[in-house]
């Protein structure tokens, strides 16, 4: 029993003659067990063999773990499943004794806020999946979904292992299921920093945002040499699924970054706007924005000609905290506009037709676009802002063929379906049909607003009277005829598409003060702030449109 109670340390530092004690050098023993730990866990977080992390660098990526750190607050990651292996037997895998299978997973904060976090590792066995690299993304979201906390996927991947089969696809299928089952529940955010292809890309489209980095990533469910040899045509990696691409072509990239540590900056910016989960409003920020901030240059929107383009961008920034807008899907469907803003430090989202493009009119890609934004923010308790300058539903064959009725459905059904706080401005003209879908008073917008200068109606002036007096302007003489039809476009705007007749109806409650916007804004959503209980709505998924 005695040598149990010894100083493990060496010595004992008796006094010695002359009553001086005697300090030995102090001799630190490590354990076997302790030094065998040290040795699997330093192996199992250096990734893969140098050469292939050598190559990841080459190719002007970061390894999985520098991106979480470049994501993560400095100390905050706990790591999950640093030492799981696969347990395929077949063609060597096993033998390799690849800790983490090709994935880092765990928890850590982001700008003080909990967030799970999963990021493939390309060094091990290519990123592929494998069905126990599925099992830690399945396992990390079904406890963020219990913690109630956004999930981050940082996706580089040569897509699933061959090696381990129908496994492998079984894997994903985990996925699928819990990306669907925790939508509208937690925020679910992808970024894709390498290649993403096959099955793997239907991960990101059921998530909420889709962030690529120009020359790095790429989503493709066929790869170019599959496209060739099946079509004839003939593309590159970045034509194919390259970031522009699916920015300004596909849809599915929501935000698009010049580089690794630019995407990371845009996740973080964007997570500040989101509560944690649908139980949850979003966070306050302070601003010394005063409220009641005058915007004298909303009063040159009055005397602009309804059919001049501008940018509906400047609107947006001149009514927000300290003029800053957060857009969303900024190089798709231009002709709406969709992002999160604050107002008064609240977090607000944001839906604009935009002038500057196709007149801001709808059109099939910007139904779709403005429905899923307006599905996520009813999701998870963020009011919405309307900025209506609308002149229709864009016209044509490859509409209609398209399916404008049934796309343009969508919008419809996402403002009806919303039950968070709703403000309506119309800045210039809404007409027809496309003025009923951008959150009118009858599809249960709470506060709609005017500027006085608005024009509401059935069809713009001008075509309205070619169709009511088109025999009066045909009987008219050559020389009169612009005349006339000057004279007719302003009688019927004035009956018909004046702001203060729609107002007297009841559709518009209020036509404003331009300057005085910001302040009607502001005092709207504050009236409005406890429509709803967070966490008390039906719950509803953000499914892909």
């Amino acid at each position: 029993m005695a040598d149990l109670m010894e100083d493990p340390i060496a010595g004992s530092g008796a006094p010695q003659e002359g009553g001086k004690k005697n300090h030995p050098k102090k001799v630190r023993i490590i354990p076997e067990s302790l030094k065998r730990f040290r040795e699997i866990q330093d192996a199992a977080m250096a990734g893969g063999p140098a050469d292939k992390v050598a190559a990841q660098k080459a190719k002007g990526k970061l390894t999985a773990r520098e991106r979480i750190a470049y994501l993560v607050d400095e100390g905050t990651f706990q790591e999950l499943g640093l030492l799981m292996e696969t347990r395929c037997t077949d063609f060597g895998v096993k033998d390799k004794h690849i800790k983490g299978d090709g994935i880092v997973t765990g928890f850590g904060k982001v700008n003080g806020r909990l967030v799970a976090v999963f990021s493939e590792d390309f060094t091990q066995l290519g990123g592929s999946l494998g069905r126990i690299h599925a099992d830690k993304i399945a396992r990390l979201m079904d406890m963020a979904a219990d913690a109630r906390v956004p999930v981050i996927g940082i996706l580089d991947s040569g897509g699933a292992r061959i090696q381990e089969g129908v496994d492998s696809l079984d894997g994903y299928g985990e996925i699928f299921w819990r990306n669907t089952q925790y939508s509208g529940v937690v925020p679910q955010i992808s970024v894709i920093l390498g290649p993403c292809a096959g099955g793997a890309v239907y991960s990101p489209a059921l998530t909420d945002f889709v962030f690529m980095a120009k020359g790095i990533s790429h989503m493709f469910v066929t790869g170019p040499e599959v496209v060739r040899a099946a079509t004839g045509e003939q593309v590159d990696f970045e034509t194919l699924g390259g970031a522009q691409a699916h920015a300004a072509k596909s849809g599915v990239c929501h935000f698009m970054a010049n580089s690794e540590p630019d995407c990371f900056r845009q996740v973080k910016e964007l997570l500040s706007f989101l509560p944690q989960n649908r139980d949850e409003f979003p966070p306050a920020e302070p601003t010394k924005d005063p409220d009641d901030r005058k915007i004298v240059l909303m009063e040159r929107l009055c005397g602009m000609d309804p059919r001049k383009p501008y940018r509906v961008h400047h609107v947006i920034w001149w009514l927000s905290d300290d003029h800053k807008f957060f857009e969303v899907h900024r190089d798709f469907a231009k002709n709406i506009v969709v992002g999160f803003i604050r107002l008064g430090g609240q977090t607000v989202g944001v839906v604009a037709n935009n002038p500057a493009h196709m007149a801001g009119a709808l059109d099939i890609n910007a139904s779709d676009k403005a429905a899923r934004f307006i599905r996520f923010l009813n999701n998870f308790n963020i009011p919405i802002l309307t900025l209506v300058d609308v002149p229709g539903y864009w016209p044509g064959v490859a509409q209609e063929h398209g399916g404008i009725i049934r796309h343009g459905a969508k919008i419809l059904y996402a403002y009806c379906e919303a039950t968070v706080p709703k403000v309506t401005l119309v800045l210039r003209k809404a007409y027809g049909g496309a003025y009923i879908a951008m959150s009118s008073k009858l599809m249960h917008g709470d506060i709609n607003l005017s500027l006085p200068s608005a024009e509401i109606a059935v069809m713009g002036p001008r075509g309205a009277i070619e169709i009511l007096y088109s025999r009066q302007i045909r009987e008219a003489k050559e020389e009169e005829r612009e005349e006339l039809k000057a004279k007719l476009a302003k009688e019927y705007s004035d009956k018909f598409a004046s702001p203060y007749q729609t107002a007297s109806t009841g559709s518009i409650d209020e036509v404003i003060e331009p300057a005085q916007t910001r302040q009607k804004l502001i005092d709207s959503f504050r009236l409005l702030a406890a429509k709803r209980k967070p966490g008390a709505h039906p719950r509803g998924g953000n499914i892909p449109l």
